[in-house]
């Protein structure tokens, strides 16, 4: 699923065009067991419970593709009678109502669901009646397919913070009482995808919270999909690599590592302009060799780095613009600000120094002024801009002499 696509499933989660017709939940507390289970005709909540669902439906299709959001496959071979595939089909024709089957994958979740504490999982259910559109992406009110899904989030649940609050029944400000109190979406998916607008039942969009270290093993044991990594995930291993090859972290190797961030964002430009800006840039090994021979690494470590990119981009070669650091391209910018600053000090110093007539040991220089006998008795003193001067009043045929040169 692409942007757009998953742009036009959220745009239903509004309180005019949202159309779950059911939702269910699952309180779970921190050693695992199944506190309450619950069952809500979605349209017929009240306003407050309305909205703060529909926000945790929303954000468990938030963020960015490929980093928060990863459309994961399901391999063809394991979608078997009680695999996760299985069972989410299930839940899906049943349209949520199967309680015994709702039991079953509740503790499916808490089984696989690695989290210390309490978590809350609900269960959404949507059908979409998918309108047509034409080539220029007008939408007709005709519809050829209905799209039908369910939401599955899962959100930490923890005791509010201690502090001081009013006691309406005493009068009195005291110590507020703790509640238990439903947090932001950690993990999330949405099963079936909506693959260029239409129903993809072989794959699902998983959501994270955390890009850095995403519940792997609940999208393996639990979904029981294939797994990808996030970009944040895949630009910390080429920073990592790069880190193992150069070395300790010294000054010139913070200008390597700027130099090939600049490098790398040079090729995605011009690889954008081949290919166009809709087509992906895929970074092949060759390519970072290049940018990493062009940021002036010696050739044994551009091997070395080359040959761990291969080794970790084994199953699938990343986007370029993934492995691009934003930071370090604004720290770029502030460097070649600098270094434009510096030679244009020495310039303006050297200029200085041509005007004043200082030299290289920064000494006055001498000054000679020859004028005829008859005006040398003329020659007088004055303060200028508030300085003591010697006025010497000269002919247009007299010389003045600086340095031992005629002026």
């Amino acid at each position: 699923m692409n942007k757009k696509e998953v742009n036009e499933i959220k745009r239903r989660f509004k309180k005019d065009s949202c159309n779950f017709d059911k939702m269910v939940g699952c309180y779970v507390d921190a050693e695992k067991n199944i506190v309450l289970t619950f069952k809500e005709t979605f349209l017929n909540l009240d306003d407050e419970e309305f909205h703060k669902y529909l926000e945790i439906a929303n954000k468990s299709l938030s963020g960015t593709i490929g980093n928060n959001l990863l459309e994961l496959p399901f391999d063809p071979e394991t979608e078997i009678e009680g695999s996760g595939h299985d069972l989410l089909m299930k839940l899906r024709e049943t349209r949520l109502q199967d309680e015994k089957l709702l039991i079953e994958y509740y503790n499916r979740i808490i089984e696989t669901y690695d989290f210390v504490g309490n978590y809350l999982i609900l269960l959404y259910h949507d059908t979409y009646d998918i309108p047509l559109k034409t080539s220029d992406d007008l939408t007709l009110d005709d519809s050829e397919e209905v799209y039908e899904y369910i939401i599955c989030a899962i959100c930490p649940v923890a005791l509010s913070k201690p502090g001081l609050g009013y006691r309406e029944d005493e009068n009195r400000i005291g110590a507020r009482l703790r509640d238990w109190v439903v947090g932001p979406v950690d993990t999330a998916f949405t099963f079936p995808c909506f693959t260029e607008r239409t129903t993809d039942l072989h794959a699902c969009l998983a959501y994270t919270k955390n890009t850095k270290e995403p519940h792997v093993e609940f999208w393996e044991n639990c979904i029981g999909c294939g797994t990808k990594k996030t970009s944040t995930q895949k630009k910390a291993a080429f920073n990592n690599m790069l880190d193992q090859a150069l070395g300790e972290e010294t000054e010139e190797t913070i200008e390597k590592k700027l130099d090939i961030q600049q490098n790398l964002s040079d090729f995605i430009t011009v690889e954008t302009e081949r290919l166009g800006e809709n087509e992906p840039i895929i970074l092949e090994p060759q390519d970072v060799a290049n940018i990493l021979t062009d940021s002036g690494l010696p050739d044994l470590k551009v091997e070395r780095i080359q040959a761990h990119f291969e080794n970790f981009f084994e199953e699938a070669l990343p986007l370029a613009d993934e492995l691009l650091d934003e930071k370090a391209l604004k720290n770029n910018e502030l460097r070649v600000e600098k270094n434009v600053l510096k030679e244009r000090v020495v310039d303006l110093t050297k200029q200085l120094k041509e005007v004043t007539g200082v030299t290289s040991e920064g000494k006055a220089p001498d000054i000679v002024v020859k004028v005829s006998e008859d005006k040398a008795a003329s020659v007088t003193t004055a303060f200028v801009d508030g300085k003591k001067c010697i006025c010497v009043p000269i002919e247009p045929d007299e010389t003045f002499m600086l340095n031992g040169e005629e002026i």
